[in-house]
């Protein structure tokens, strides 16, 4: 065992004279090999840190939320709905919510208007709750100057800014502006007694499906939509985003292939003499194809650890910043939050295999057909 280590040692050390030998060559080819593996670990890092974080903030929303259809589309509901659901064993707790979209025509960004289920979280009359890219859209000092929104032209209405949302929950809260129910409902001219949808708490989440049921029973003309479902929603949106990013890297998977084809074609006429001569004083075919092999896994090694680490440099130091809007999808508001780190073991794994085996495995080919074949010829 002892003597094994020390050869491969050995062969170790050659390698990393041989690179250095070939400095300018190896060194564009781990900064390319590298290159491609940060562009896609930088997807798959930014989406995963999305999913989780909508985990997180979908972790407080509704078991089941209720809402009214006709002929297909979305409607307000009426109030005397909540007092039916209510007397469904298993219920916690039912309430009205009020919450529509607004577009602002300043800018063409559309903001979410929206009633706190907690009345004790409403701002005051006349107040306004924002989110946090809000003043950075329309380029005002939140602390001071009010909010102005226009249904209609010369028709404005004030707010003033009683705080800001934290950057903690943008992902789902960076539009987002908090009314109390009587400005709501005065702004948007609802009647009394109607919701936008319904929003339920369940106090055993196994009960949620036989609950869902029931209600389908009861109002058959309802579309019912579990947290569950919503979380499923954003896991699959934002895998669809990931993938379109892993499709944009073709132009650096395409370079990748391209040398790893190159590599499979055949060895360059240096290499080929340099293994004629380690034949030619001794060296037997395996230790040859032991010191190529450690030169591709020193090379891919290498750009796969300096792809990784800078692919999670750019998305947890810089925010990634190369194709965040890409990712969140917002057209004209952009949310503002830090991701918490970390690292989805399984993805890299597959990364892995996906691009630093196939590289040493293009290697073995051209490499056997030189070690096998009389030194004399190869040198020739």
């Amino acid at each position: 065992m002892t003597s094994w280590l020390r050869r491969q040692r050995a062969l170790a050390e050659y390698t990393l004279a041989a690179l250095a030998r070939r400095r300018i060559k190896n060194t564009g080819l781990l900064l390319i090999y590298a290159m491609v593996i940060f562009v896609v670990a930088s997807a798959t890092l930014f989406a995963t840190a999305l999913r989780k974080e909508a985990e997180v903030v979908l972790a407080e929303a509704p078991e089941v939320i209720i809402q009214n259809l006709v002929m297909g589309r979305h409607d307000l509901i009426p109030g005397d709905v909540i007092a039916e659901i209510d007397g469904i064993r298993g219920v916690a707790s039912i309430k009205g919510r009020l919450w529509g979209y607004f577009y602002d025509r300043l800018n063409g960004a559309n903001y979410t208007l929206m009633v706190p289920l907690d009345p004790a979280m409403a701002p005051p009359a006349g107040q306004a709750i924002i989110g946090e890219s809000l003043p950075r859209v329309r380029e005002m000092p939140w602390e001071t100057a009010p909010l102005f929104l226009s249904r209609t032209p010369g028709d404005l209405v004030r707010f003033d800014i009683a705080k800001r949302l934290s950057s903690d929950s943008a992902l789902v809260s960076t539009d987002l502006i908090l009314l109390n129910e009587a400005n709501f409902r005065a702004f948007f001219e609802l009647p009394e007694d109607v919701y936008t949808d319904i929003a339920l708490s369940i106090r055993n989440p196994r009960e949620i499906d036989t609950i869902v049921e029931k209600i389908g029973r009861l109002l058959p003309n309802a579309r019912l939509v579990t947290r569950d479902e919503i979380a499923r929603t954003y896991q699959k949106l934002f895998s669809w985003r990931e993938g379109i990013m892993v499709l944009l890297a073709g132009a650096s998977v395409l370079a990748f292939v391209i040398f790893a084809a190159e590599k499979a074609s055949g060895l360059s006429a240096e290499e080929t003499r340099e293994i004629g001569i380690l034949k030619a004083i001794g060296w037997d075919t395996g230790d040859v194809i032991a010191m190529k092999l450690w030169e591709g896994g020193l090379v891919s090694f290498g750009a796969f650890l300096l792809g990784t680490v800078l692919a999670y440099l750019h998305v947890f130091a810089f925010d990634a910043g190369l194709f965040a809007s890409v990712l969140k999808g917002w057209s004209v508001i952009y949310p503002d939050f830090a991701l918490t780190p970390g690292i989805d073991g399984l993805q890299l794994t597959a990364l892995f295999f996906l691009t630093v085996l196939p590289y040493m495995a293009a290697t073995i080919v051209p490499i056997w057909r030189a070690a096998t074949a009389d030194p004399d010829q190869v040198m020739r």
